[in-house]
């Protein structure tokens, strides 16, 4: 009876039902090797030889591999069809050879399939094979690079950044990308621009819009009316001319549906269109494959399988009829420079399994599936038949012309089922247009834009103007309503999503399909970027750490360079290269830029990325003053600063007589840092004055001496923007807390302040906080009392606070539920308390993400389950199973269970 290995639990169960009781299927969960995390694991003095740890995890499943290999003869391993499935199985029979678990008689071989269907694990086990060792030496090359990157470098930013925290190879270059755009974005400077628009109507009645393109007699370009004045004359221009359709064109177009799903389109769409992280859209993935709805989902291949493709065109025909079918299967080709190991792309395993039948209750899985189901049928259905109809318009005079466009589908095609979501908001006319006859006089349509002149005018000032015009700081509105001009301003390039990062980092060829999601994820748990309503912002000290590498190590964040060396490892895999030669040629190199950072001085470093940065961190002043001019004592001079905390800053050079500090980030128009020393008024003889410090913006009493060293402070809540900031609310803040009174029962006082978790009320040792700011400052004494009474309720012994929502019931037993805490939200199973993501609602997780919480705090803070199962008291039956590994192997059919992380398996990645 032969032993097959696969990755996960989840998966063992599925292929154990089909493969029956001639086979016992155990799991490995995920890597069971891997490099110490110390020096000398990898040893660039002895031909890179790799020290290799089983993990304390991993050993009970090696031993209960290895107990089912003492009564069967053969070995199958079934991981994952990539080269990390690869690398997984390598490292199995080595782990297992080392524990003389695998014998001279034993038959060891490797299968792969794509899906896990009975049919595709059928015919894999039809198909054994030995694991391939090209692509196992292309994981160590490039295990072994950023485990040579990782331990090197990140000491080098220890001793030379205080604050960084480390560095990989191929996530410094993807923070580069981040810093770069902000940098773009803080460096913009918006241009003004005008367009014209004109409502007009044809003789029979109908309606419809044109923009002005030519004026004067002259084709209009983008900034040729860049002023209200001129967009007056402009719209003056067209409103007194009559107007006749001089040209109508109409031209047939097609559009072809996008190629089914790979992994970085798969991640790319689920962020478009649900907001979904990479890792999110991974995870979720990852349960789909598992539970066998679709194929492997992480690939660059973007073909088909013919059997799949017939598949498909059959359920097209039968669900949308034969004119939806094209006469010819669609063949897709990658195009991306670094296509790897050819696998099929990501599909449905059934084509005729709709979403609506997907027998799953997760929101999450059901979304993803959709979106796949959907975009793999539209990849083989008939292109969408559209119209596409210019009407150009033109005065009498030959000086004035504007320009109708629209577009009619005459065919759906793909459109019926599926449109790929947009990065940006495309220009594509979609309106249909009236009839129009060239030659045939057009009148303007009175009133037609006045509602749109209104939007535009609600958020400026209204300015008179002449008889003839209704004029407001954003628009323009001839007398009769039908013509208005609109001002805009140019943009700056978005920030980057995690759809638009994957995007790039895939156009660079930065990256693998597989680590994208961890890539995103890490630098975002290093503290070097956060998420902000989905966009990628750089912290501070992501920008101090890509000025670093890009000053000191510039050739090992160049994009170019990271992509060949992608390039070079993917010849490893075909066997084009030796991986130990590519490990040669980097570290020759590397170690050299390493060994030129040994005399490096803080002071040096620093100096060097003020440098560096002072376009961006001292832009020239309105005045025409010295930017690095301190604003407050006027003799200092600003310069870097870095923080015990991490973080950086900038300061004044004076200090500690002038203590003037600002963040990094650019000083720019409405920035607080403008408003920095701006006096508020005096209270009792003492000014009081807005301040803004490397923690934000506060508000001072008096000033700094010898005396008194640290004048009383406040800092603005985070709901009060610097600009509203008077005497009277700088007052109120630095009079907190607020004496509210005695308390009725005992006549200890009652106060209410704020404090590092926002507004509170406090009694004795007793906190309770306050759902709104404005209640620090207007609440009463019943309230007051009311509210700590509502705190001691929830006290010991006294009923529990019911939870925010029901998730259901966990795995091993006991409710998982989504509670309210004093320091956010959380998930509670038994005794374990896991805090919610900040980038997750507590009204949008999901179970399987509360789950994968949950796991991951069980085995940081090392409570078992068992705990749990203790707290909800369930029976110990599941625990029994778990406990009992040499008698199951002996049962054929039966799988190796565990009670740590039963369905979350551990994430692959191969960065450092």
């Amino acid at each position: 009876m032969a032993v097959v290995v696969v990755e996960s639990p989840a998966k063992a169960k599925t292929i154990n039902k089909y493969l029956g009781s001639d086979y016992t299927v155990l799991a490995s969960y995920g890597h069971v090797r891997d490099l110490p995390p110390k020096d000398g694991s990898v040893d660039p003095e002895h031909d890179f030889d790799m020290t290799w740890e089983v993990a304390a995890d991993s050993r009970k499943h090696i031993r209960a591999i290895a107990e089912a290999l003492k009564n069967d003869d053969e070995l199958i391993l079934a991981t994952d069809p990539d080269r990390e499935g690869e690398a997984i199985s390598w490292h199995l029979q080595e782990a297992l050879a080392k524990a003389r678990a695998i014998r001279k008689d034993t038959k060891v071989s490797r299968v792969v399939f794509n899906a896990i269907t009975k049919t595709a694990v059928t015919e894999a086990m039809k198909n054994p094979r030995q694991v391939d060792m090209e692509l196992v030496e292309a994981y160590l090359a490039r295990r072994a690079l950023d485990y040579l990157v990782g331990f090197n470098l990140s000491p080098v930013l220890w001793r030379k950044l205080p604050g960084a925290k480390s560095a990989g190879r191929v996530q410094s270059v993807c923070l580069r990308l981040i810093v770069e755009r902000e940098m773009e974005i803080e460096a913009f400077r918006a241009r003004e621009y005008w367009s014209v628009r004109a409502a007009l109507r044809t003789p029979r009645g109908q309606e419809f819009e044109a923009r002005l393109t030519l004026l004067g007699g002259k084709k209009l370009d983008r900034f040729d009316i860049a002023t209200s004045e001129a967009a007056e004359l402009a719209v003056h221009a067209v409103s007194s001319r009559d107007l006749v359709a001089h040209s109508v064109e109409s031209k047939p177009a097609s559009r072809n549906p996008s190629a089914p799903f790979m992994t970085s389109t798969l991640q790319q769409e689920a962020s478009r269109k649900f907001g979904m992280g990479a890792k999110q859209t991974m995870s979720t993935a990852q349960r789909l494959y598992e539970a066998g709805y679709i194929t492997y989902m992480r690939t660059d291949g973007i073909d088909m399988a013919p059997e799949a493709v017939m598949a498909a065109r059959d359920e097209i025909r039968s669900r949308f009829g034969a004119q939806y079918v094209p006469d010819s299967p669609r063949m897709y080709k990658n195009k991306a420079k670094n296509a790897q190991e050819a696998h099929e792309c990501i599909r449905p395993t059934d084509m005729s399994l709709d979403p609506g039948s997907l027998r799953v209750a997760d929101g999450d899985q059901r979304k993803l599936y959709d979106l796949i189901w959907k975009r793999t049928i539209a990849s083989q259905m008939a292109a969408a038949r559209l119209e596409r109809t210019t009407v150009e318009i033109t005065s009498a005079d030959g000086q004035v012309g504007l320009r109708a466009t629209g577009q009619v589908v005459m065919f759906d095609g793909f459109l019926k089922i599926y449109e790929e979501g947009r990065d940006d908001d495309g220009d594509e006319d979609a309106a249909r247009l009236p009839q129009i006859m060239e030659g045939e006089p057009l009148e303007k349509a009175p009133g037609a834009l006045v509602t749109a002149y209104q939007k535009l005018a609600e958020t400026s000032q209204t300015v008179t103007g002449d008889a003839q015009m209704r004029r407001a700081d954003a628009g323009v509105l001839d007398e009769s309503g039908a013509v208005l001009a609109a001002q805009h301003f140019t943009q700056p390039p978005p920030r980057y999503t995690e759809a638009t990062l994957v995007k790039r980092m895939e156009e660079l060829g930065i990256g693998r399909p597989s680590t994208y999601a961890s890539i995103v994820t890490t630098i975002q748990d290093r503290e070097y970027v956060r998420k902000d309503k989905n966009r990628l912002i750089p912290e501070d000290k992501g920008r101090l750490v890509t000025i670093f590498l890009s000053n000191y190590f510039r050739r090992y964040v160049e994009y170019d360079f990271t992509a060949d060396l992608e390039g070079q490892l993917d010849d490893i895999s075909a066997g084009e290269r030796d991986y130990k030669d590519v490990l040669s040629r980097f570290w020759r190199d590397f170690s050299a830029a390493i060994a030129e950072t040994t005399e490096l001085r803080i002071t040096e470093v620093l100096e060097k990325i003020d440098e560096v940065l002072a376009p961006h961190l001292y832009p020239p002043r309105a005045d025409g003053g010295d930017p690095r001019a301190c604003p407050v004592c006027g003799s200092g001079r600003l310069n870097l600063k870095t923080a015990r905390s991490g973080g950086a800053f900038i300061g004044c050079n004076n200090y500690p007589e002038c203590r003037y500090t600002r963040p990094i980030t650019a000083p720019g128009e409405g920035d607080a840092s403008a408003l920095d020393g701006k006096i508020l008024g005096e209270d009792q003889g003492e000014q009081i004055s807005l301040r803004v410090g490397r923690f934000g913006p506060y508000v001072q009493r008096g000033e700094a001496t010898a005396e008194v060293p640290k004048p009383p402070r406040a800092s603005l809540p985070k709901t009060w923007s610097p600009e509203s900031i008077d005497l009277e609310k700088a007052l109120m803040l630095l009079n907190l807390p607020r004496l509210i009174g005695a308390h009725p029962e005992d006549g200890e006082p009652i106060e209410a302040g704020l404090g590092r978790y926002g507004p509170f009320v406090k009694h004795g040792k007793t906190y309770a906080n306050l759902a709104d700011i404005d209640e620090v400052f207007l609440i009463g004494m019943n309230r007051a009392v009311e509210v700590l009474a509502q705190k001691a309720s929830r006290g010991r012994g006294a009923t529990a606070a019911a939870p925010l929502r029901e998730l259901g019931e966990h795995p091993d037993g006991g409710p998982m539920q989504v509670m309210a805490g004093r320091y956010g939200p959380y998930v509670k199973w038994g005794k374990i308390n896991a805090t919610l993501p900040k980038d997750i609602a507590p009204e949008d997780i999901t179970f399987d993400q509360a789950l994968a919480v949950v796991t991951e705090k069980a085995a940081k803070s090392g409570k078992k389950p068992a705990k749990a199962k203790s707290a909800t008291k369930k029976p110990a039956k599941p625990k029994a199973a778990a406990k009992t590994t040499k008698s199951e192997k002996a049962r054929p059919g039966t799988t190796t269970k565990t009670t740590k992380a039963k369905t979350a398996k551990p994430k692959k990645t191969d960065e450092t």
